[in-house]
């Protein structure tokens, strides 16, 4: 991505075929997936070994469980990559999004954050109280032109204790539906779909 690296390169984590491994529990569908990225793939040092753990809980949640081993120093970060559209169909504009962050990373003209930590408060990116995602997306200012939309990092204010906090919550008002984003990680990226092919549905 010009002088920057995204999505884990040209041939990411997304486009390589992982092992399953059987680790089959009575009361939870788990699918437990690993990879062997090898020294030098995509320009990364060190072996690196990753483990994905999916599970489908009786509380209506998906849980995703990350793990990396590398035998040389590297850079990892990984994340899960869907999209929601809560309605089924349409726009998202009208969901009401909640980030429990008070300060968001600005970004350079690469996307790339500049390692300030804004306020959110009077921005387009105060989202501590119930928004519409779409009422202020049109706004004038710099961070949403440059990323056409939401394509940011927020800083959550609960840090620390390694146990998942809520970042995120998202309302469709028509149909009701709720989803939660909890997370052990200091911050979480919102992206809006600006670049998406609009002839992707996806499922319903």
């Amino acid at each position: 991505n010009g002088e920057n690296h995204l999505h884990g390169g040209i041939t990411g984590f997304n486009k390589v075929l992982w092992s399953a491994d059987d680790i089959t529990d009575p009361t939870l569908p788990v699918l437990h997936l690993r990879y062997l990225s090898r020294d030098g793939e995509e320009g990364y040092p060190g072996n690196l070994t990753v483990f994905l753990t999916f599970t489908l809980t009786n509380r209506n949640e998906l849980k995703i469980d990350y793990e990396a081993t590398s035998d040389k120093d590297t850079v990892i970060n990984l994340t899960n990559h869907s999209y929601f559209n809560l309605a089924g169909a349409g726009n998202i504009l009208g969901h009401q999004l909640t980030l429990f962050a008070s300060r968001f990373t600005p970004v350079d003209s690469g996307l790339i954050p500049t390692g300030e930590l804004r306020r959110v408060d009077g921005t387009p990116f105060d989202f501590r109280k119930s928004t519409a995602i779409g009422s202020r997306i049109n706004e004038t200012d710099e961070q949403l032109k440059r990323g056409n939309g939401y394509d940011l990092n927020w800083v959550l204010d609960a840090q620390g204790d390694g146990k998942p906090k809520l970042g995120a919550r998202v309302i469709e008002p028509k149909m009701g539906r709720v989803l939660e984003v909890w997370t052990t990680e200091p911050a979480i990226q919102f992206y809006s779909g600006n670049s998406l092919d609009v002839s992707s549905h996806g499922k319903g």
